[in-house]
């Protein structure tokens, strides 16, 4: 099997991807539907008196049963992106920031899994995750750090291979990443930020400009399948997905924010 490595994620890249790792990936796909529907809320986050009253219980710090339950955070193409980047660039080393109720961990230590190597580390400051993610995709690959990103850097890997960040999205902290953590990474490390190109009002993420101006001052060229920055790749990606057979959603949600690129 061809391994795709490349000092840029294009959309021809993934059209390749996706049809390369196809079995694997519908396998996968199927594994997280049924964690999502045995461990999640999918149903009832259709409701909008179920979203209000999470909401609500959340803002009051009402312990609830939701701490104990997966949320899909990824919607379906930035998952299975994130899936096929880890299959085909093989990372021994990933390291993600903010894991929350540990969608992306999943996703991310069942891409490790099908490699047959390589260790995930994630940093919280709740510990959610670790009553979510299956027994059976943590062992021997999985370690979970709890506290501050920013008093804990002496805890990070030596070495990063794959950034996955997912934490909270102002600029204040987009600042304090880029320098202390993402300029320090080798080229070719891939780097995904989440929530960048968020559909509608745009206020409560200014994390991204702050990134986005990092990498043109740098001329580091990026990609997303966000469906409100780049509606054409979203449609091609698409397209494959409904040749391949990938047509069934998993989460219920089309924005698809999140940014990628790979270092230089």
């Amino acid at each position: 099997m061809t391994t795709f490595i490349s000092e840029e994620i294009t959309t021809d890249l993934l059209l390749a991807l996706y049809r390369e790792y196809v079995a694997d990936l519908r396998t996968a796909r199927a594994a997280q539907r049924s964690l999502a529907r045995t461990r999640g809320d999918v149903k009832l986050e259709r409701h909008s008196w179920y979203r209000v009253l999470s909401r609500v219980l959340s803002s009051a710090g009402i312990p609830a049963h939701y701490k104990r339950r997966i949320k899909p955070q990824m919607d379906d193409i930035e998952a299975e992106i994130t899936y096929l980047l880890i299959r085909a660039f093989r990372p021994a080393t990933v390291v993600e920031v903010a894991p929350d109720r540990g969608w992306s961990t999943t996703w991310m230590l069942r891409a490790l899994c099908d490699n047959g190597w390589g260790h995930l580390y994630s940093y919280d400051l709740v510990d959610y995750a670790t009553r979510t993610v299956p027994r059976d995709l943590a062992d021997g690959r999985w370690t979970f750090v709890q506290g501050d990103i920013r008093h804990n850097l002496h805890l990070l890997p030596n070495v990063i291979d794959h950034l996955f960040m997912d934490a909270i999205h102002k600029a204040f902290f987009a600042e304090w990443y880029v320098e202390h953590i993402v300029a320090r990474l080798a080229p070719g490390t891939v780097v995904e930020v989440h929530d960048v190109f968020q559909e509608g009002d745009q206020s409560k993420f200014t994390e991204g400009p702050v990134v986005l101006d990092w990498l043109h001052a740098r001329g580091t060229p990026w990609f997303t399948a966000a469906r409100s920055r780049c509606p054409d790749v979203f449609q091609t990606i698409m397209a494959v997905r409904r040749e391949t057979g990938i047509t069934q959603e998993i989460h219920n949600a089309w924005a698809n924010p999140m940014l990628f690129f790979v270092m230089v």
